[in-house]
């Protein structure tokens, strides 16, 4: 993810879960969450485990 502003694609991401309702999409913002965790600044860590954890659940709740 080279040039990806991780603020940015949090914000959108946390701003996009709530309308999240195919398990293929919440799956696919979680790989990519989950990859820029990998590089991400320790600052925006809790951040993103938070969202990471939102994630998680709608998956659960998506069933499957």
């Amino acid at each position: 993810m080279n040039g990806v502003d991780p603020w940015a694609f949090m914000q959108d991401l946390a701003g996009r879960i709530d309308g999240m309702t195919e398990r293929r999409d919440i799956e696919r913002a979680l790989y990519d969450l989950e990859y820029l965790m990998e590089v991400l600044d320790p600052e925006l860590q809790d951040s993103a485990y938070a969202l990471v954890d939102r994630l998680r659940a709608k998956l659960e709740r998506a069933g499957g």
